[in-house]
């Protein structure tokens, strides 16, 4: 099949009984344990008839196009109860499955906001549900399946539906950066839109090999690490996202050891290598047959990339493979990216210019920033940069709102109509089309789209726009005290102004100098922002909210401070209180 065409494919289920009719033997996926040799392997006749099994089963529970909650670790159960769920013609709803003794207060949200009738697990999790809130779901209706103790039923019991394109496959709740999740509708048409537009860009084939270590209950890692795998027929080996954060080496061993040509991360992944990386183990790898190392997810920095590359430059990395891209739940996944093997393209601006709203040169070194391209967008897709407010187009180096249209961008909210009118029913001047207002504000050149931030964290004082993570950036290399990815900027309202909060989080092994460490933060953010920090929270390490994929939560962390929930370290006692600046 060419990738330039449109799929054969009408649904994910036509697409699951091709593969295991056509290649039953072909390895589709690899699970690494705690070596790298310690690999589960999953072809597709295998993957066929454990998902016809466990849809069988949910066809003995509940109704076609039901919610099927999933609660599991990364692994085989995780991806087996998922094409279960395409099977059975239910919905899936795959959820981050906290670890032992942690809240489930999120699991419980997703599920009445799904209104699910069926959650599965493991017989471990399914015990843990027992408080008063789950128990008052299962008096309601609803059913949990263990899936390792369930007897299943033969395939002979599974009974295929009827599914159309234009079905629900799963319900993608966001990640929650910058507000409560909600519930993002694909049908099974979406799905395989995008990864045809993935495959198309990203130069994906049968001869391709995939190693993703991404949270699987997300966009990036479950469009871009799961199905466009299985919708091109390329194996991909898994690795739990635990794994990569304890010990990030092993994604770039596993890339080594499989030969593999595909991975994907957010820009911290990147950095979080490098930052581990020692002359003895990068001698170890050979990065060769990477050709497409995806970047985003998160803002995209060119120091990271050029860093990235210099440092593994000796395993045989090259830097064309990086292809920054830019994506989101509400469009399934991918939206724009830089062409096969055209790496990083970025561009100096000027701070001063981008406080205004536009791009232009910078007229100092200090005045500087760069930014850089998430590339072109997909032939099947539209993106304009519009004005928030007016809802006018803007040219090219203006700052606005990304507005995207086209086959790729999600249905709706589920059961949100207000929110999704405001989000994905809109109209410009002169065209008929639906369009999706994407929250990310950013400005177009040359038809590369550069992502600036988020609207809803845009931190505006006296008037001019500040973009919390370039405040961010500038506090988080300063000192090894301060942890990586462990700064949260955002604004507050006091009186008749805006106030700026900057929380820290430090390294547990620092502990004195804290005068040393606010001096060099404030002197920071004044020279390369011309601000003054109200508010500078110094916090115990992992104080900072963030998403289970690693974003941000900078809202989050603004309701705690502001509720007094923070762990600070002892001196900000007296000086730093919610309301109350710590130069008072």
């Amino acid at each position: 099949m060419r990738q330039t065409e449109k799929s054969p494919f009408k649904h994910w289920l036509e697409l699951l009984r091709y593969r295991a009719e056509d290649t039953p033997d072909q390895t589709a996926f690899g699970f690494i344990g705690n070596t790298l040799d310690d690999e589960v392997l999953m072809t597709y006749a295998e993957l066929d008839v454990k998902a016809q099994r466990i849809a069988a089963m949910l066809q003995q529970m509940a109704s076609a196009g039901d919610r099927v909650v999933l609660l599991f670790q990364p692994g085989a159960d995780y991806i087996c109860a998922m094409m279960a769920c395409f099977y059975a013609g239910m919905i899936a709803v795959p959820v981050y499955a906290p670890r032992m003794n942690a809240s489930y207060e999120r699991v419980l949200q997703v599920t009445q906001s799904a209104r699910a009738s069926v959650l599965i697990s493991t017989r471990q999790v399914v015990s843990q549900l027992q408080d008063t809130a789950w128990q008052a779901l299962i008096q309601s209706g609803l059913k949990t399946l263990a899936s390792d103790e369930a007897q299943l039923p033969d395939v002979s019991e599974w009974r295929e539906p009827a599914l159309r394109p234009d079905s629900l496959a799963v319900l993608q709740y966001t990640s929650g950066s910058t507000g409560i999740p909600k519930g993002v509708m694909l049908t099974h048409d979406h799905l395989i839109t995008n990864s045809r537009m993935i495959a198309r860009n990203m130069s994906c084939d049968r001869s391709s090999v995939g190693v993703i270590w991404l949270p699987p209950y997300h966009d990036m890692g479950l469009i871009g690490g799961i199905l466009q795998p299985m919708y091109t027929g390329f194996p991909v080996h898994l690795m739990s996202p635990a794994t990569f954060l304890q010990r990030p080496m092993r994604w770039l061993e596993a890339m080594t050891k499989f030969k593999a040509t595909h991975s994907a991360g957010p820009n911290f992944g990147y950095e979080h290598c490098v930052r581990r990386a020692r002359p003895e183990i990068v001698e170890t790898l050979d990065l060769s047959a990477w050709q497409v190392a995806g970047n985003g997810a998160e803002p995209i920095r060119a120091e990271t990339l050029r860093a990235f590359s210099e440092t593994f430059a000796p395993a045989g990395f090259r830097p064309a493979a990086f292809m920054p891209c830019y994506g989101m739940a509400e469009t399934t996944l991918f939206v724009t990216g830089m062409a096969f093997q055209e790496g990083v393209h970025s561009i100096s601006v000027s701070r001063t210019g981008l406080t205004h709203g536009r791009i232009c040169e910078p007229h100092s070194p200090d005045d500087s920033t760069e930014l850089v391209s998430s590339g072109r967008a997909d032939s099947e897709v539209k993106v304009a940069i519009v004005h928030p407010e007016t809802m006018q187009v803007l040219s090219d180096g203006q700052v606005g709102e990304i507005w995207i249209s086209g086959a790729t961008v999600a249905a709706g909210y589920w059961e949100r109509p207000e929110e999704t009118q405001y989000a994905f029913h809109n109209q410009l001047k002169g065209d008929d089309a639906q369009w999706l207002r994407s929250g990310d504000l950013g400005v177009m050149r040359e038809q590369h789209v550069y992502v600036t931030g988020r609207i809803k964290d845009l931190i505006i004082l006296r008037g001019q726009n500040h973009y919390p993570h370039d405040l961010e950036k500038t506090v988080n290399g300063l000192h090894p005290a301060i942890r990586a990815q462990g700064v949260a900027a955002f604004s507050v309202d006091h009186a008749d102004a805006e106030q700026l909060v900057i929380v820290v989080e430090i390294d547990r092994k620092y502990r004195e100098g804290q005068d040393f460490l606010r001096a060099i933060i404030r002197d920071a953010v004044s020279k390369h922002h011309q601000l003054q920090i109200d508010h500078l929270v110094l916090v115990t390490a992992g104080e900072v909210s963030k998403t289970s994929s690693g974003k941000i939560q900078r809202l989050q962390t603004r309701k705690r401070w502001q509720a007094g929930e923070l762990t600070l370290l002892p001196e900000n006692d007296a000086q730093v209180q919610p309301g109350v600046s710590d130069d008072a």
